[in-house]
């Protein structure tokens, strides 16, 4: 792929961006992606290319979207935090003060916290969940109050893949005055005010013609590209990983083979549809203050502050490593380094990955349809790497 097969801009001091951006292409098997910065509310870097359905070779264009997958758990965070600066929620209160029927099954000491730190013990479901379950709200809350802790909660940490953002959805149901569902409230709340073309509730407005069609990778080498420990872990079908992410509802839940992704469907831990413009500013909105959307500096000091580590700290059961969550945000981290200290943001399955990054102001998108990396994808660490301004993290 050509130089000139970039489109976008770039602002004088962020030029290695777009040539990293370029080179994901000719170096690094780019299909199709984008990638947008944001600085103190401004947009520095805005950059797409390539093509959004391989096997037809269609363009991927300026307002082309494509899913991101756990990118998506950021957006979730996003309407939790304005409900906390709304005064509607706190973070280190029971879940089950807002939710009575959440108080079953050894549940009734759980904090919104904890839960939000993946140290629930809620990483998968104990009973069949499907697309039937998830598009009834009502019913999917009566499946999540039944289900039991696999571990006392808050000593241990698991990525909750999937589960989470049902059990955020729910939450939000409860505490929002007009209880309206998660992907409802972010589009009222977030994506409308900001105009953006991000949807937690992809609707069917949307014509196919906009969508990316993802590439997946072979298994094979999605089990290559793991961590030993983690790669064995993946090869049990009843290991925690496999639990979380793979089976009942899955991660695929979300995908539509006749309509692309699924339409009208509400998965708040994996089914994020919109480009990396929309992503970026969104963050941005985090990044700069929050006055856009109405948030108080104590939830943006909650936001910032260190992660808070489960009894046996920050080891995560399901991906057989440290990794540090808050608040539905994954955290800068040394095994998972984005932007300066304080960071917060979420990565997707693939390789998408958006964050804001309040020290610097800047927030950061990017997002592909080739799926590569879940950590350390090459094309987005070349793309951060070349963004001058990030001084390296704080330890």
């Amino acid at each position: 792929m050509s130089e000139a097969a970039v489109h976008g801009f770039v602002r004088a001091g962020f030029e290695r961006v777009r040539e990293a951006f370029a080179e994901n292409f000719t170096r690094r098997r780019e299909l199709g992606g984008a990638c947008c910065i944001y600085q103190h509310g401004e947009p520095v870097v805005d950059l797409w290319g390539g093509v959004r359905n391989g096997a037809t070779g269609e363009p991927w264009l300026e307002d082309t979207m494509v899913i991101v997958f756990s990118a998506t758990k950021g957006f979730a965070a996003m309407t939790l935090a304005i409900a906390h600066s709304r005064g509607w929620l706190d973070y280190d209160e029971r879940v089950c003060r807002y939710w009575p029927e959440f108080a079953r099954e050894g549940k009734e000491r759980i904090t919104v916290r904890q839960l939000l730190a993946h140290q629930a013990g809620l990483y998968a479901f104990g009973e069949p969940v499907d697309r039937h379950v998830v598009a009834d709200l009502d019913g999917l809350a009566r499946v999540l109050a039944r289900q039991k802790p696999a571990w006392e909660p808050g000593s241990r940490q698991a990525y909750h893949a999937i589960t989470l953002g049902f059990y955020e959805g729910e939450l939000l149901r409860r505490v929002d005055p007009r209880h309206r569902s998660l992907g409802r409230f972010f589009q009222d709340e977030i994506a409308t005010p900001l105009g953006l073309d991000l949807y937690v509730r992809l609707p069917e407005s949307i014509p196919d013609s906009r969508l990316a069609v993802i590439e997946p990778r072979s298994p094979l080498k999605v089990m290559t590209s793991l961590p030993f420990r983690l790669m064995l872990s993946a090869m049990n079908p009843r290991s925690t990983i496999v639990r979380a992410l793979v089976v009942n509802p899955g991660w695929s839940v979300a995908i539509d083979h006749e309509r692309i992704y699924a339409r009208n469907l509400e998965v708040p831990s994996g089914g994020g549809v919109g480009t990396a413009r929309a992503i970026a500013r969104a963050y941005s909105a985090f990044a700069t203050g929050g006055r856009e959307l109405g948030l108080g500096q104590a939830t943006l000091d909650a936001l910032r502050a260190p992660a808070v580590p489960s009894a046996q700290g920050f080891y995560d059961e399901a991906l057989k490593g440290d990794v540090e969550f808050s608040l539905g945000f994954m955290k800068t981290c040394p095994t998972w380094r984005f932007g300066c200290a304080g960071a917060y943001g979420s990565p997707g399955a693939g390789g998408a990955l958006g964050f804001a990054d309040p020290e610097t102001g800047m927030a950061y998108a990017y997002v592909t349809n080739r799926l590569d990396r879940n950590d350390g994808d090459p094309r987005d660490l070349a793309l951060r790497n070349a963004v001058s301004q990030w001084r390296t993290p704080r330890a």
